[in-house]
């Protein structure tokens, strides 16, 4: 029996010793709580996710912060006063003001004027002429003498059916110290024209407008009036009324004879 008891117990010691080994807790823990993201696609997504929007984040920077307390500020700031109808400017008060002059220019046949250069060598005026001219200056009314004109016609068109010629014309205006204005454009021989005022000296600098060209009696006697824009208001000796234009118009004795008292200051002549 003891010896049974004693073969009985180092059986039992064998079996023991031979107890396959049981898994500690760290190699539990590690296979529990990490598991095997290769074989779970769900969790390689998630994990992909993740860095995806760690990468992309963005800290705010300083020019944010600025902006953003700009637009604060002014969201706080007072509105602007609103203006009123009668503060407004309208279109009216932003056109130039338009200053008018009128003048008599008139051939007396004493300045060897107009002089007819026919350059195109052809009986019949042509284009290509050339007219040279110069007369005297009268004011509107025709009390006063107050210079001369200058300058010169290139013959553009004979029109038989008018009896006259069109004229493409460059001239001036002289009023001796109040300056000069020059025109350019369009001179007919048989009606009313337009022409350009493309500048001036004196009281008229800066002058710009349009001038009518009234023909009385061609070439002797033309009547003009000028819409001048940016100029100061004319001298009262320039701003005159003006007597109605007719071929009949002739100037004063005083200011056709030059009298100190019918003439303008340093008049051109």
């Amino acid at each position: 029996m003891a010896a049974l008891s004693s073969a009985s117990l180092n059986a039992l010691s064998t079996l023991h010793l031979q107890h396959p080994k049981l898994p500690t807790s760290s190699s539990i823990s590690h296979s529990v709580l990490i598991p095997n993201v290769a074989q779970n696609p769900f969790l390689s997504s998630q994990k992909t996710l993740k860095a995806s929007k760690s990468a992309h984040q963005i800290t705010p920077t300083k020019k944010q912060f600025k902006t953003n307390a700009f637009f604060c500020n002014n969201r706080n700031s007072q509105p602007r006063p609103a203006v009123s109808a009668v503060d407004a400017p309208t279109a009216a008060d932003s056109r130039p003001s338009t200053k008018e002059l009128h003048v008599y220019e008139i051939n007396e046949r004493d300045r060897g004027s107009p002089v007819y250069l026919p350059l195109s060598q052809k009986e019949a005026h042509s284009l290509g002429d050339l007219v040279p001219f110069t007369n005297k200056v009268y004011s509107g009314d025709l009390q006063k003498r107050l210079g001369i004109t200058a300058g010169l016609c290139i013959l553009i068109q004979h029109v038989p059916e008018k009896q006259g010629d069109r004229y493409e014309a460059v001239y001036s205006f002289y009023f001796g110290d109040y300056g000069s204005l020059t025109v350019q454009g369009a001179y007919l021989t048989y009606e009313d024209t337009w022409l350009a005022v493309t500048g001036g000296t004196g009281v008229f600098e800066g002058a710009y407008g349009q001038v009518r060209l009234h023909q009385l009696v061609y070439p002797f006697k033309i009547f003009y009036t000028f819409h001048l824009k940016g100029i100061q208001d004319l001298p009262p000796e320039l701003a005159v009324k003006p007597l109605p234009p007719s071929p009949t118009a002739e100037p004063s004795p005083a200011a056709k004879a030059c009298k100190p008292n019918a003439v303008g200051p340093n008049f051109t002549n």
